[in-house]
């Protein structure tokens, strides 16, 4: 190993919070003074060329630089809700939930909180709101920061991504390396401003938070914790067996050093390494255990590794902490999607003669980690404070993309690359040209002081009693996804959020509390907005679904809920829904009278938000709130969840003679945060499975992807009985796509090509006077195990969707042997001679017409 003062790397404190949130992202904020406006944003990014703005599609080698934050100081701000408004949603969103008198209860609190102290707390939020990027942000970073407990299974969701399309390419040293390029290509674009923004409809989204994905760091203190980041971090952290190593990536112009294969063989070398040290004696050094703690005992542990200035402990603590990103190379091979999912969100745990030898040993919980499995198999979990789902789902979908693409280009040189211009080849460049660089892998040795020892051994077994308090399951469900639900005239989302609802009302008969949040990127410095699913209409739907009523009535029902959920959605992304705004009056109800703001005195659990795919809503989010809760929602909250309970470690108590708000002391509101259905949306084909933590012990933390034919769910509690509520939901989807069959007599399949579609329309206008052969009709019925063998369902078979039955294509026919009778007789075509369209049109109809399978 060489010398300490070459592997030391300076960590970069963080400013105050206030002074972090007061300077952004290069040009984000540069013209405070400008117009905000979704036009003015929109147009900002108009003006950069094409190329820069899609360069794959382009495929260009130069591009303008700056495009990335080029339209943050025209976003429009992030806009306070009207009072009475917010307070009218709140109540809607609490009746379903609610009996009679407990709504009554509520109404008055409300009105009570109109007429007293609801005004003047709206006329404070304003003005603290003055010259602020946003009015929910601090209170916002506030919520995740002063969250004590532990952030494993609490507050880091994870993406499980898909195995590498060339099976080659799936072991883990090969596929650890090319997920290391990609990122770095990544981190690349980012600095250089060259990643093209995030667009919602042609509008540009807010870009910040891709300034805070890489170098950063929750750090853990005695008054809370906070994120630190070096913006020049150049060096990754690789864990095996719990054993750290690092080496640089990157130059000073943050254009990689390395190649793929450069990158491989320091893997490699890592990994046979780690496999010197028996996993038995390594777990017993293994400090990434320590990030999984209480933050309060992990802040007095860091004191103790940092407390002898110059140490190797502070120089060890440094580098981690200063890293791009973690990877952690595991020695399992995960094969149930349950168990894929639970390696990626919290490790193993697995004892052998006494001592902790599962991955969970492997982990540094307070960074971006990219975790890969010995089978290839690879995820991200990620610190959830400064980044939502939807910016790390950007960053894991590109990342996949471009190892495509990578591979792709040694096939065919001229094929594309997802970036606006590339790093120059390192092994073409000029060593001298790398600057102070240290490729070469180097092993942290860290100083094992009595105090860590034994705070090491308590963190692994409180850790191991965390993962054996939790289980998961997972479902693939292949039967139909986002093609058939959009073709029944459903939006996706409120879809599966209906499945949900019906599948836990079906197994206990009770309407609870659910959460999902919808992303409000569209505003600068944009997070989410919790929608709340449980509405009135969804309560009619679950309740009609089950209970003896004809399949129209049933479906009419789910129409009408499904089309209030994307009402509320559609509000939600405009900012205009009720718990942020509401939190917000509540932090500055908390807050002491000065106006300018100092720290906010206590803050409450947050609610866990996750990830989404632009325009859908997803992922776990924070929003600390005055009630007990704690999780990590995808909803987690402070003290987890999107309402959670209140934990006031930092600031001033409020007065004793200060009396709470009517409503916030008041029952509706520790309903409303209490979350047991904590949903999030977030991912897209590169995706796997996602999932979090439950944000309850008495609920379920629901994570799921909506694919054009499939859906992927994973779910997780505090043993509920996840399995038989993961197959409730698989029941239902089936059940209610009979109904739907039931309701329907002829629908376009979700399957059928375009060129299928052309098909169809030309056999109406066939002049053949019938079809050769007979059409086999659509439906799946050849799926085995898909629906019950009923009578009423093998009659919805024969005549489903898809290419239709045989009235669809006859009609057609029938038509046009009347006019061809009408006009002579079919024998006149061929006295005349066939034309060539004729020829093919009779092509078209030799033969037996096979049915594709639809699902």
């Amino acid at each position: 190993m060489s010398s300490p003062a070459s592997t030391v790397r300076f960590f970069t404190m963080p400013k105050s919070l206030n002074g972090s949130l007061a300077s952004n992202s290069p040009s984000a904020e540069s013209n405070a003074d400008a117009p905000r406006s979704t036009a003015s944003a929109t147009a900002s990014n108009a003006s950069f060329p094409s190329d820069a703005k899609e360069p794959l599609a382009s495929h260009r080698a130069r591009h303008k630089q700056g495009i990335t934050f080029a339209a943050q100081d025209k976003l429009p701000k992030l806009p306070i809700p009207d009072l009475e408004s917010s307070c009218q949603k709140y109540l809607e969103a609490l009746k379903p939930l609610q009996s009679a008198r407990e709504h009554g209860d509520s109404a008055y609190a409300v009105q009570e909180f109109l007429r007293s102290e609801g005004p003047e707390l709206q006329e404070r939020l304003r003005k603290y709101a003055t010259g602020k990027t946003s009015y929910i942000e601090q209170f916002w970073y506030d919520s995740y920061l002063n969250f004590d407990n532990p952030v494993v299974l609490n507050l880091n969701p994870f993406f499980l991504l898909e195995d590498d399309p060339t099976p080659a390419r799936n072991n883990q040293v090969t596929r650890a390396a090319s997920l290391v390029v990609s990122a770095l290509s990544f981190v690349r674009a980012i600095r250089r401003e060259e990643l093209p923004p995030d667009t919602l409809r042609g509008s540009p989204l807010c870009m910040y938070q891709y300034s805070r994905i890489f170098g950063t760091a929750r750090v853990p203190t005695e008054n809370g914790c906070h994120i630190g980041q070096d913006p020049n971090s150049k060096h990754v952290v690789v864990m095996d067996r719990g054993q750290f190593y690092w080496f640089d990536v990157l130059d000073d112009n943050s254009d990689l050093i390395m190649t793929e294969k450069d990158i491989a063989t320091n893997l490699q070398a890592i990994v046979d390494d780690a496999q010197k040290t028996p996993i038995q004696e390594a777990a017993k050094g293994a400090l990434g255990v320590l990030s999984t703690e209480n933050r309060k005992v992990w802040a007095g542990l860091r004191d103790v590794l940092t407390r002898d200035e110059g140490s190797n402990n502070a120089d060890c603590l440094g580098i981690v902490d200063s890293a791009l990103f973690i990877v952690c190379l595991d020695y399992t091979s995960p094969k149930t999607g349950a168990d894929l999912c639970m390696n990626m969100l919290c490790g193993t745990s697995k004892i052998e003669k006494g001592v902790q030898v599962g991955t969970c040993t492997n982990r540094w919980y307070d960074k971006l980690q990219i975790i890969v499995c010995k089978n290839g198999s690879a995820g991200i979990n990620f610190e959830h404070t400064g980044v939502d789902g939807h910016t790390v789902l950007r960053m894991a979908s590109d990342v996949y993309t471009d190892t495509i693409l990578r591979f792709a280009r040694t096939i065919n040189g001229q094929a594309p690359s997802l970036w606006a211009s590339t790093s120059p080849d390192p092994s073409k460049r000029d060593p001298s040209s790398f600057g102070d660089v240290s490729t070469t892998p180097h092993k942290l040795e860290w100083d094992m002081l009595p105090e860590l020892n034994t705070a090491l051994r308590f963190a692994e077994t409180r850790l191991a009693d965390l993962i054996q308090q939790n289980e998961f399951q997972t479902l693939e469900f292949q039967h139909y996804g986002k093609n058939f639900m959009t073709s029944a005239g459903f939006s996706p989302d409120a879809f599966v959020q209906m499945a949900f609802q019906a599948a836990y009302y079906g197994l206990y008969g009770r309407i609870e509390c659910g959460y999902e949040p919808a992303m409000t990127k569209i505003y600068l410095h944009g997070r989410t907005e919790a929608v709340r699913p449980v509405t009135q209409e969804s309560t009619d739907f679950v309740r009609t679904f089950w209970a003896d009523n004809p399949a129209d009535k049933k479906i009419d029902a789910l129409k009408k809920a499904c089309q209030r959920h994307t009402a509320i959605t559609k509000e939600c992304a405009k900012a205009q829904g009720q718990d942020r705004h509401l939190y917000a009056l509540f932090c500055v109800w908390q807050r002491s009278d000065d106006e300018e703001g100092a720290e906010a005195s206590t803050s409450y659990s947050s609610s866990l938000e996750g990830g989404y795919d632009v325009g859908s809503d997803s992922a776990t989010e924070p929003m600390a709130a005055a009630v007990a809760e704690t999780s990590s929602d995808r909803g987690g909250s402070l003290s987890r969840s999107p309402g959670g309970t209140t934990s006031s470690s930092n600031g001033a108590m409020r007065s004793p003679t200060q009396q709470m708000p009517a409503i916030f002391a008041d029952n509706g509101w520790d309903k409303l945060n209490n979350t047991i259905l904590s949903t999030s949306n977030c991912g897209n084909p590169a995706l796997r499975q996602f999932g979090f933590g439950p944000t309850s012990g008495e609920g379920f933390g629901i994570g799921y992807i909506i694919k054009d034919e499939s859906v992927s769910i994973c779910a997780s509690s505090k043993h509920r009985q996840t399995k038989r509520f993961v197959d409730a939901i698989e029941l239902y989807f089936l059940e209610i796509r009979k109904l739907l069959r039931a309701t329907r007599k002829q629908a376009p399949s979700p399957k059928a090509s375009r060129a299928r579609e052309v098909e169809d329309v030309r056999s109406k206008k066939s002049g053949r006077m019938k079809s050769r052969g007979r059409v086999i009709p659509a439906g799946g019925a050849g799926i085995k195990g898909t629906d019950s063998p009923d009578v009423s369902d093998s009659r919805m078979e024969s005549d489903d969707e898809g290419l239709g039955g045989y009235g669809f294509f006859d009609a057609g026919m029938l038509l046009q042997a009347l006019k061809t009778k009408k006009d002579g007789g079919a024998g006149s075509d061929i006295e005349d001679g066939k034309s060539a369209d004729k020829m093919a049109a009779a092509r078209r109809n030799v033969g037996k017409k096979l049915r594709l399978a639809e699902y």
